[in-house]
């Protein structure tokens, strides 16, 4: 990092024989001009009697007394100022502050971080200590449990900055898990903002096709304009009525007459530059919620209680992820549009280098070749490459006959009966519905997906996989022929030796499933 450019401290917490002593801030030396005075700080009032200016005081001609109460000079440590009521007041620069970060399995990691320390930053530091593969699907959630709210930090955000936020006594947290739904609106938006929710700016551009113009709403930074209906809950009241809502330059609106859009019918709802919006996790629970696809504006001067939040509640998950990526673009604009590049040029450097899990292929490092001769050549022929595939195929199966024949119980090979156990993807006995919200909680994206064990077939296994925002479940059955034993999904007619191969497969190959295999589920421990 250069010189000039502003540095982030992240480490462990010093034992309680090194912790390091925090030193009193700065005062002003003296400089040309005042102290600029902050709006948060106190201000000293003069008095109205004045004296002559001859017979003022001077500084220089005053002995120098130390200042006997020095915390009570400094705005940040006052204790009017930063009492519990009022939360923890603004982070202080160049004072390390602990940050405590959890993981999906309750498990919690204490570090230490300075005033400027972004979610990104702190993201790369656990995937070292945890040895995770890098990407840029890491993310930092910040629940609050008792409000059942949670949102995903952006790139950007400063961790002690979000921290100072929460109420002193709230269960609220930070938790590292993957998202991999965080920049998915760059990468398929024709899909993300519906045609039906952006028919104002295709009629005003009536020249451009749909994905034409998303594409260079992205590319400008800017957000187009959504509309919808939406179910709002009133204030203080659990009754829930539906409106029709509009996402427009000027902040967000919705119509007191229908779908009127006439100024004299939008009432104006919430300023979204000046709040953070949240997923509803338990809303029917919490809230009484019409659906399970509930999201919240909560404005930055509501600190705790459910008394200030705008609740509101979407048809279905389409129309819900449209609205909150939109919600992203209204605030955040070219910022966001610049976190993913920064994202996708991190992905060129050299991965971090550390232990790879058994059996890992990626998609970019497959290609097809020919070892028969004396040097290896690349097989472009499509033909040529399935023609040998199938031998290859065969030839290893051959080889490897001893480890996929069907053993007695008293025979049975550890490696090949447990292989998979050893994989990320491969998530043991959990359950159907633990399925769909540990999807849910990762990115309801194409293509995610995990390998569990069935809990109505003893012997066989389930690919849960995430298509068009519904997760599915494949039933993986074990078959045997000739003393071999194999797995399938359909009768019989597509087999693998084991689970790694019909994963590795179906990565690189649709075959039944409605989509290829892209991203597995994974949690780490911290």
């Amino acid at each position: 990092m250069d010189g000039g450019a502003q540095q982030s401290s992240l480490r462990e917490p010093p034992g309680p024989g090194n912790a390091e002593q925090e030193g009193v801030p700065g005062e002003w030396d003296g400089g040309e001009g005042p102290p600029e005075v902050k709006r948060s700080q106190p201000l000293f009032i003069h008095s109205s009697s004045r004296q002559p200016p001859e017979e003022e005081p001077r500084a220089s001609s005053l002995p120098s007394i130390p200042n006997p109460f020095p915390e009570l000079c400094s705005p940040s440590n006052s204790p009017i100022l930063s009492s519990p009521a009022l939360g923890q007041g603004p982070p202080r620069e160049g004072v390390s502050h602990v940050v405590k970060v959890f993981g999906e399995d309750g498990a919690c990691r204490s570090l230490e971080a300075s005033a400027g320390t972004t979610a990104r930053q702190l993201c790369e530091t656990l995937v070292r200590r945890t040895r995770a593969l890098q990407d840029h699907s890491w993310a930092l959630v910040e629940q609050h449990q008792h409000l059942a709210l949670e949102r995903c930090l952006e790139d950007h955000e400063s961790v002690v900055e979000v921290q100072s936020s929460w109420p002193p006594g709230a269960d609220s947290r930070f938790v590292f898990r993957k998202n991999f739904a965080k920049y998915e609106l760059f990468k398929s938006n024709a899909s993300l903002f519906p045609e039906v929710m952006v028919s104002s700016c295709l009629e005003a551009n009536k020249s451009m096709a749909h994905s034409e113009l998303i594409q260079n709403f992205l590319n400008s930074g800017s957000c187009p304009e959504v509309q919808g209906f939406l179910q709002l809950r009133e204030a203080g009241r659990k009754v829930w009525k539906r409106f029709y809502f509009s996402l427009r330059r000027s902040g967000l609106y919705y119509s007191t007459k229908g779908t009127s859009k006439d100024p004299r019918h939008l009432q104006y709802f919430a300023d979204l530059t000046e709040s953070n919006i949240y997923y509803v996790t338990q809303g029917k629970k919490h809230y009484g919620t019409p659906t399970e696809f509930g999201f919240c504006i909560k404005p930055y001067k509501v600190r705790s209680g459910v008394k200030g939040l705008k609740l509101l509640c979407s048809e279905d998950e389409q129309s819900r992820s449209c609205w909150m990526a939109a919600f992203r673009l209204f605030k955040y604009g070219m910022q966001l549009y610049r976190n993913y590049q920064q994202a996708q040029a991190r992905l060129n450097q050299p991965p971090w280098i550390g232990p790879t899990p058994l059996r890992s292929v990626s998609d970019n490092a497959l290609v097809a070749m020919d070892f028969s001769g004396c040097t290896g050549r690349v097989i472009e022929n499509p033909s040529e490459v399935l023609t040998v595939a199938l031998e290859e195929a065969q030839a290893w199966r051959k080889k490897t006959t001893h480890r996929y024949s069907l053993p007695a119980a008293c025979q049975s090979s550890p490696l090949s009966a447990a292989i998979h156990r050893t994989q990320p993807w491969f998530h043991g006995r959990i359950s159907r519905e633990d399925t769909q919200q540990l999807i849910g909680r990762q990115g309801l994206v194409d293509g995610v997906f995990l390998v569990r064990e069935s809990q109505r077939n003893p012997k066989g296994f389930v690919l849960s996989l995430c298509h068009l925002q519904r997760v599915k479940h494949y039933l993986i059955l074990p078959s045997e022929e000739e003393g071999r034993l194999y797995f399938t999904m359909d009768d019989g007619q597509t087999r693998f030796a084991d689970l790694i191969q019909l994963v590795e497969f179906h990565q690189i190959n649709r075959g039944i499933l409605p989509c290829k295999l892209r991203h597995y589920c994974t949690c780490v421990a911290l």
